[in-house]
Formats: C-alpha cells, structure tokens, sequence
C-alpha cells in the first residue's frame, strides 16, 4: 500500500485517482461536518459545487446547508458547523451542501474507485478502514481557495503516522505531513487554533466549532461516495 498527499486542489491534476481510495479532508469544517452529521444519524450528505444546484435539491426536500467564505449562506436551513449537523431533527433526512473548500474537492475526486471523508472526528475509523485496503491511498487536502492549511495537513500527517507500520510513503508531500504530525500532533487544537483559516472563522464567533472540529475519535464512522452522496 503506498500513500500520497495531495495539498490542495490546485494539484489534483498531478495524481492519477482512477485506481485509488481518496479521503477528501476539508477539517474547517465542511468533512467535520459531514462526519458529525452521519455518525448521528442524518441519512445522507450530497456535497454539491454550485448553490444554485443545492438549491434545487432543496426545493425537492433536502436540508440546504453551506457557505462562502466560512460565512452561511442566508437562504439556507443550516450553516458549516458540526453543531448545525447533529441537531436532533435531522435524524433521518437528507443534507444537501455546498461549501468554498471540501465540495470542490469531493468533485474533483469523483474518478476515483472509492471516496471516503477524513477527520480528527473519525481518525481512528479512517485509519482502520484503510488498513484493511489494497489500493493506494491518497490524502486530498481541501486546503483553502487553492492555497496550502495547516490543519487539513496536520490530519493527513495523523493518517500516516497511524498507517506507517503497514504502508509505504516516500513523496516529499506524505514524509512532510507526517512529520508535521509528530511535531504537532499532541495538541492539535493549539495549532489548529492558530491557523489562518481558524482566524478568519474566528470573525464569526464560532470558536467552539474550532475547538470540536479538533477533537479524536467522536466518531465510529466513515462516510462513502457512493453515486454521488455521502453514506454511512
């Protein structure tokens, strides 16, 4: 088994998915989100990449949730926290989400065989579920507008270091996210916190979402693409 990193979806063309489990991670906080969602019993995630299009699905029952800019969109039912996801009467019901980061990246994965969705939240899920794959991995960071995060890197460091016994990684990518983990690892929420999309998230007054979305192992789950949603 041999893993990559791929840092944000500005590089994506650089890989070849057709033959590859990709774990789409976007930690602030869209696959936070959809993993808190799921692990409490929302039915299905369908990430969409324009609002137009969620709005659609809206108009045929699903629950609208996204952002641009970290900031909710108005006409929405539900925003990007993972508090918005496991409110009590979503049991059951169908999400439809478009956000700036982790949807777009969920769309340029859809050639691969298999996708699933990473988070501090289901860590060791994540990591379980791919030790027992036989196709290479490869971590696709959401990052931010195209640009590198700290914190979706810090997560794919955490999936290495849980892997390294069993799996092979020499890319310059992987060996630098791993080694970021170790660095970094003890405290995630110290440094998440002090990351620039923390910041900006910050404005908004929702430094509890920072804070959870830090956290290990709230859930036992791990969420698949399977035509076109999210599925547990």
């Amino acid at each position: 088994m041999k893993i990559d990193v791929c840092y944000t979806p500005e590089l994506i063309h650089q890989f070849d998915v057709t033959d590859k489990t990709v774990v789409v991670i976007d930690i602030l906080r869209a696959t936070s989100c959809m993993v808190a969602g799921l692990g409490s019993g929302v039915a299905s995630v369908t990430p969409i990449a324009t609002v137009e299009e969620c709005e659609a699905l809206g108009a045929q029952g699903y629950i609208m949730a996204g952002e641009r800019d970290g900031k909710k969109l108005p006409q929405f039912q539900l925003g990007n926290s993972p508090f918005d996801y496991m409110e009590k009467g979503l049991k059951g019901k169908k999400i439809a989400t478009t956000t700036t980061n982790g949807t777009r990246a969920l769309d340029l994965s859809k050639e691969a065989p298999e996708v699933i969705i990473g988070a501090f939240l289901n860590l060791k899920a994540v990591v379980k579920y791919l030790s027992n794959t036989k196709r290479d991995i490869l971590l696709f960071c959401a990052g931010w507008k195209g640009k590198y995060n700290l914190e979706d890197s810090l997560f794919a460091g955490a999936v290495l270091d849980g892997l390294k016994k069993q799996a092979e990684f020499d890319s310059d990518a992987a060996t630098s996210a791993f080694y970021l983990f170790q660095a970094m690892g003890k405290d995630p929420y110290y440094f998440i916190s002090r990351s620039n999309h923390a910041k900006r998230l910050t404005k908004f007054g929702i430094m509890k979402d920072i804070e959870y979305c830090s956290r290990s192992n709230e859930f036992d789950v791990v969420p698949k693409l399977k035509n076109g949603e999210l599925v547990v």
